[in-house]
């Protein structure tokens, strides 16, 4: 079996793939000083439960944008899994795609993990949204390749920035108002959030699109994705699984036939 890591700048993800099947997956806050011990701890609990041990992981692959986490996550490898983890970006890692921006060694991993699970799930050009830390729109050719992208503030750093910032504004949950012109502090702060990168997402894939010059397909991904579907139709497919099918895919291309 095969474990996938998705270390993003505020979650971690944990999958097990069985083959193509994903046969469980898990999310933790991300702590860059949790030790591989630690992390050895919490996957054996949540394995038992799904009638997995440590053993059965053959091989693991990894997507870290969070430098101070990798040296933890390699000696988790090392240490428990007995195995060395792919990690995306490192020198000899094929993606199976061409990274054409101006220096493709700042491109964030899991932007290109991304490139390269829409590229094999959708074909054709295609727009990523990622809802993370960061919002992220990334840019794939027709041919798969990595062309460049749009990096936004996440919608939780835009809500803590208004809460930090303004000192009556009252920290709030990210939640679909009732209507778009707020009639008190909370709700009028809910509609510029929801609405706001509504009207955001519908612009900046109008302005991918007219600048790429032909169609896209967008696919939307990441925790804060599922709140905007259906309130729009900038957004063609829902793809939770998008980074970890991406990372499923690195695998494969790199593991010998």
């Amino acid at each position: 079996m095969l474990l996938a890591i998705d270390s993003g700048n505020t979650d971690i993800i944990f999958a097990i793939f069985d083959g193509e099947s994903l046969r469980a997956r898990w999310r933790s806050s991300n702590d860059p000083h949790r030790t591989a011990d630690e992390y050895a701890v919490w996957l054996t609990q949540l394995m038992t439960l799904e009638d997995l041990a440590l053993g059965d992981i053959k091989a693991v692959v990894i997507a870290n944008v969070v430098p101070a986490s990798q040296h933890y996550l390699s000696a988790l490898c090392h240490r428990y899994f007995k195995c060395e983890p792919l990690v995306v970006g490192e020198d000899g890692v094929d993606l199976g795609i061409e990274v054409l921006t101006e220096r493709p060694s700042e491109v964030g991993a899991d932007r290109l993990v991304n490139a390269v699970a829409v590229h094999d799930r959708y074909k054709g050009p295609a727009i990523v949204l990622d809802f993370g830390t960061a919002t992220t729109f990334d840019v794939v050719d027709a041919k798969g390749n990595y062309t460049g992208g749009v990096i936004a503030p996440g919608i939780n750093l835009s809500l803590e920035a208004l809460y930090m910032e303004a000192a009556k504004l009252p920290r709030i949950a990210v939640k679909k108002p009732g209507k778009v012109i707020g009639t008190g502090t909370v709700s009028a702060m809910q509609s510029g959030i929801f609405w706001g990168y509504v009207s955001m997402i519908e612009g900046m894939v109008a302005r991918i699109v007219e600048e790429f010059g032909k169609p896209m397909t967008v696919v939307a991904t990441g925790g804060m994705a599922a709140l905007f579907i259906g309130f729009t139709d900038a957004i063609g497919h829902h793809d939770p699984e998008l980074t970890l099918r991406g990372l499923l895919k690195i695998h494969q291309i790199n593991s010998p036939s």
